[in-house]
């Protein structure tokens, strides 16, 4: 075995590395409502996570293309740039996650190759194309997500206003259940593909005779990956999402789950690489801001943004940092 090939081979358990830290602190997206409302326990809540966050990585490859092949020039980096950046975001996710903060996996990704391949290659690796999608993926996720959490749960609150209490409890509490596994299985659409592209991306480098492509093993052991990683679940990150963000009932988190997943999973289709953080977070800010803006905590909600605000630099430093320690 060659020095080069044997550095693929690291390079390929550290993206399945991250991909771990990817289903372990991406988990609470899926569950943190159905958690905090007590429709699931949480052990039952993860486990079911992890079975649909599997099958939706199972469903496609449009966003593991814009990941592998969009964001650089592969023609230009090397191995040491996929490892780096693979790196990058296990290094901020796992510190986010243990102070209890829902960063997004999908940007801290696409920063830390761009901050790597900048290292590698120079500012001239971008490319505008893929970055165009990450962008629009980062208004849809606020856009469609808090917005359509706020109108889907005003359309609940007027079609249920003669309906007591109880009967909209016993109304949602299954309804929650379908809301909450669309939720992941629409992560594994989207999440669950940003290993299989980083993946595709090192086998073009040390293969570039075969191209791009994403083989069947690659979708296989990264969702497997994920799935196994979700069961561990992030328990902090549910308890901010799920209990300290604001005040959630099996309805309000039926609304959260179903406009954010409806959300990722048509952004998904489109190879946009949005970020189900952001998405499901917003969703949650905006079916809370129905009961009163009061009702969401935004000393809170200001920590998760300013989580999600500084992954963008601080993944793309660490990509570019990495990059540059790395003996080429």
């Amino acid at each position: 075995m060659t020095d080069s090939f044997a550095f693929l081979i690291i390079t390929l358990v550290i993206i399945l590395a991250f991909e771990a830290v990817n289903g372990w602190t991406d988990a609470p997206n899926a569950i943190a409502t159905v958690v905090s409302t007590r429709v699931l326990s949480p052990t039952a809540a993860v486990g079911m996570a992890a079975v649909f966050n599997l099958l939706g990585a199972l469903s496609g490859t449009a966003v593991a293309t814009t990941i592998g092949k969009g964001i650089v020039d592969i023609h230009a980096v090397t191995l040491e740039t996929v490892a780096a950046s693979a790196l990058a975001v296990i290094i901020w996710s796992s510190t986010a996650a243990y102070f209890g903060l829902p960063t997004s996996e999908s940007h801290g990704l696409v920063a830390a190759i761009a901050g790597a391949g900048v290292a590698t290659a120079g500012t001239g690796v971008l490319l505008w194309e893929g970055w165009e999608k990450v962008f629009i993926g980062l208004g849809a996720a606020v856009v469609f997500g808090g917005l359509g959490g706020l109108l889907l749960m005003i359309v609940l609150l007027w079609l249920l206003r003669k309906a007591t209490p109880t009967l909209t409890r016993r109304l949602f509490g299954p309804l929650q259940l379908c809301s909450a596994a669309f939720m992941a299985w629409s992560h594994g659409t989207a999440d669950g593909q940003k290993a299989m592209g980083v993946m595709a991306m090192a086998l073009a480098i040390y293969y570039p005779e075969r191209g791009f492509g994403v083989p069947l093993w690659v979708i296989l052991l990264s969702a497997s990956t994920m799935g196994v990683a979700t069961a561990f679940g992030g328990w902090r990150i549910i308890k901010t999402l799920g209990m300290r963000l604001t005040q959630l009932q099996p309805v309000h988190g039926f609304a959260a789950e179903t406009a954010a997943a409806l959300t990722i999973t048509v952004s998904s289709r489109f190879g946009i690489p949005l970020s189900t953080t952001h998405t499901i977070g917003s969703a949650i800010m905006g079916v809370g801001a129905t009961r009163r803006l009061s009702a969401v905590r935004w000393g809170i909600a200001y920590n998760i943004i300013m989580a999600w605000v500084l992954t963008f630099p601080i993944c793309f430093g660490l990509g570019w940092l990495i990059a540059w320690l790395i003996p080429g």
